[in-house]
């Protein structure tokens, strides 16, 4: 049995599938119930992971391994619910393996953001340091989360940890989604004109590189107790990404700009205007992701083909071809 939390969302839906689809048992830990999954054979248990230990660890039940993507994501919100879902939640259900003498496997979903300070992240390896502090609550909460995954590994338990960047394809409700929305409203813009590289994961290869982490994992693995960059090795200019996105969908380029200095100003003031309102649903526009966007931040992955293997089998390309045929055939863009 192999519990995988977050099947609710794009990367734990699409893993879930994936180790169905090849016949492993599945059981899903996460707040709310996936229908589809159930129908393929999963089981679904409905739980706050950040919430009571002891539910947590029945929940665990006899798995054999866990592969822990749920998590709260975005970048906006209160710490303490960050907190709660990222760093209680991880900490719950590793507890929960180490006193469970059948769990042997932890892979922890984390992301590149814990060792984005600020500036241009440019062909970094794993070696860089985690960030301490963030502006952001999510970087900041992966951060000490993977910490704890990490420092959990040991010869009862082998924990290693995956960080996919901009995990983009059919179905997915964050990155692609926001881009065709935005364009569509016509508040798309391009900070400092998009020229920036950056790194970029189809959702085919995130789903992969979890497979091989899980598969790979024991003790005495090259991969125990490290962590490990996940992305095309396609860097390429934020616009060039974005603009294939937009002709994936039938839209035309993004050619509308904005300064960097003045993205970040702009976060700076509706950050303020959301917190004076108490506002929860998310700015369009915040410091950290007017940084994000302004910076380049692409990853060497040399490690995770070395260690675990991997290869991003389906390239940018290919995975914009899948993508159009896929909102084609969905609807959300009229054939030809």
């Amino acid at each position: 049995m192999i519990v995988v939390t977050g099947c609710s969302g794009f990367l734990g839906g699409a893993v879930a599938r994936a180790l169905l689809t090849r016949g492993d048992k599945v059981r899903c830990l996460q707040r709310s119930d996936v229908p589809e999954l159930r129908a393929m054979g999963a089981e679904v248990v409905r739980i706050d992971l950040g919430g009571d230990r002891a539910s947590v660890a029945d929940a665990l039940g006899e798995a054999h391994a866990v592969v822990h993507i749920a998590a709260k994501a975005g970048v906006w919100g209160p710490w303490s619910d960050y907190f709660a879902a990222n760093v209680t939640a991880t900490r719950n259900l590793l507890i929960a393996c180490q006193k469970n003498s059948a769990t042997s496997r932890f892979v922890y979903t984390s992301t590149p953001s814990v060792v984005h300070a600020g500036g241009d992240v440019a062909g970094v390896d794993e070696s860089a340091p985690t960030i301490r502090r963030s502006i952001s609550p999510y970087a900041t909460t992966k951060a000490l989360a993977e910490r704890l995954a990490l420092e959990a590994n040991g010869p009862a338990l082998a924990t290693c940890a995956l960080r996919p960047h901009l995990i983009w394809g059919p179905n997915d409700t964050q990155l692609t989604a926001r881009i065709l929305a935005r364009a569509r409203a016509g508040k798309l813009r391009l900070v400092g004109g998009g020229k920036k590289l950056i790194d970029s994961v189809y959702i085919d290869n995130a789903v992969a590189a979890h497979l091989l982490a899980l598969d790979g994992l024991r003790p005495d693995a090259a991969c125990a107790g490290k962590a490990y960059f996940i992305t095309q090795g396609q860097p390429m200019p934020q616009k060039q990404l974005i603009d294939g996105i937009l002709a994936a969908a039938g839209l035309p380029p993004c050619e509308k700009n904005i300064a960097p200095w003045l993205a970040y100003a702009a976060g700076a003031v509706l950050e303020a205007l959301w917190l004076l309102l108490r506002r929860r649903d998310e700015p369009m526009l915040t410091r950290f992701v007017a940084r994000q966007l302004a910076t380049a931040h692409w990853y060497d992955i040399s490690a995770a083909r070395r260690d675990l293997g991997y290869v991003p089998v389906v390239d940018v390309n290919e995975g914009l071809r899948r993508l159009s045929v896929h909102l084609r055939s969905s609807g959300a863009i009229a054939n030809p």
